[in-house]
């Protein structure tokens, strides 16, 4: 495999010099590789997931390519080469100081909640329906013995009504364990991509900052979002001293994580990723695929929700089909299928090239949109599903 010193991987994965810098044939190769980043050779379309759903060898041929152009810089333990490189981009995106590679979003989520309550100890604020309370093993009451108190229950957030109550109720008690911290997951996992109310997150921020409450922001799909709202991540980070942002769910790595915020917190924090067993000795092949899909996500996204829309507005002309959206939400929406076996319509689909999920037990099919989406017209998309009826 080629090698580089990191000079030379910033100077050519277009990271570091500007490309008018680096000369007008360096300058075309980046303006190519961000527009139109690696992609199989397919026109299928992938109704599941959040990213392109590249199989192993789709992996192993993108590596490959990257390797073959120098763009492949390995790290030590997870330190330096095209790790360090991945941190240093994510963290000008979300406009914090330092941002640090962890190889996974619930080890991310339980460091930042650790280290913003100064160690074991404290109370935080989480939704009641968010992955950090649900779905990490009660990792962070485990193993950093914190107190989660959840808000929300059956809803996206929260409101500051709730967390006042919570506040003055912690502080006033026999034995005072104030709260120290509130963690925001948005775009939920748990209630289909339904965003956090942005009225009501501004309120509690501002409460939080006068308060002297950490703020924690779990934005695992949070590029996905800004492709929704044309908000910029780095304005949605601003409130929080820390963000976690996925790199596995749509920037298609195998795996991994980025966790940004400010450097007194962050700049040692490869030691606590090691204290944790998470101090992999190589993440190169994460970072370096991460790398290369992160140059103009958004701007994709935003095209491939544009195809949603369009096929959303053709398909619901016909009487078979009908949509329903979620409250709030991003890329998934509820598709119903009247007067046919959603099955053997699903296995058409297949034939024609769109991979659909399974049906749910109300019959309808939940559709996500992704990447994919870009790789065909929307009227060419509808008529797939319009002669798939039989």
């Amino acid at each position: 495999m080629n090698t580089i010193n990191r000079r030379r991987f910033l100077e050519t994965s277009g990271f570091g010099l500007s490309a008018a810098a680096l000369g007008p044939g360096v300058a075309r190769a980046q303006s190519v590789r961000e527009a139109v980043p690696f992609s199989p050779t397919s026109t299928r379309v992938l109704m599941t997931g959040d990213g392109l759903g590249l199989t192993p060898a789709d992996q192993g041929q993108l590596l490959t390519r990257l390797a073959g152009e120098g763009l492949i810089s390995p790290d030590s333990y997870s330190n330096g080469g095209a790790v360090e490189a991945l941190e240093e981009r994510c963290a000008t995106l979300l406009g914090k100081e330092r941002a640090v590679f962890m190889p996974t979003g619930t080890l991310a989520n339980h460091l930042a909640v650790r280290e913003l309550a100064a160690g074991a100890g404290g109370r935080a604020i989480v939704q009641a329906e968010s992955h950090l309370f649900n779905d990490s093993g009660d990792c962070v009451q485990t193993l950093s013995g914190m107190t989660l108190m959840p808000l929300g229950s059956g809803r996206a957030g929260f409101t500051l009504d709730e967390v006042e109550e919570v506040v003055s109720r912690t502080r006033s008690g026999r034995v005072a364990r104030p709260v120290s911290v509130i963690s925001i997951e948005t775009p939920v996992r748990r209630r289909f991509g339904e965003t956090f109310d942005q009225a009501e997150l501004d309120r509690v921020t501002t409460f939080a900052q006068a308060e002297g409450i950490q703020l924690h922001l779990d934005g695992a799909r949070l590029f996905l979002q800004s492709a929704y709202t044309g908000i910029d991540v780095a304005d949605y980070a601003r409130p929080f001293a820390t963000v976690y942002v996925s790199l596995y769910k749509y920037f298609n790595a195998v795996s991994g994580a980025i966790l940004a915020g400010p450097r007194r917190l962050l700049d040692g924090m490869f030691h606590t990723r090691r204290m944790f067993g998470a101090g992999l000795a190589g993440a190169w092949p994460f970072a370096a695929v991460a790398l290369h899909y992160l140059p103009g996500f958004v701007d994709r996204f935003r095209d491939a929700v544009a195809v949603s829309e369009a096929f959303i507005d053709q398909v619901t002309r016909h009487e078979a089909f009908t949509v329903e959206r979620m409250s709030g939400g991003t890329n998934l929406f509820r598709l119903s299928v009247v007067g046919v076996d959603v099955h053997a319509f699903r296995r058409r689909l297949q034939e024609r090239g769109v991979e659909l999920g399974g049906a749910r037990s109300d019959g309808s099919v939940l559709i996500g949109v992704n990447e994919t989406w870009n790789r065909v017209a929307a009227d060419d998309l509808a008529d797939r599903f319009r002669s798939a009826l039989g």
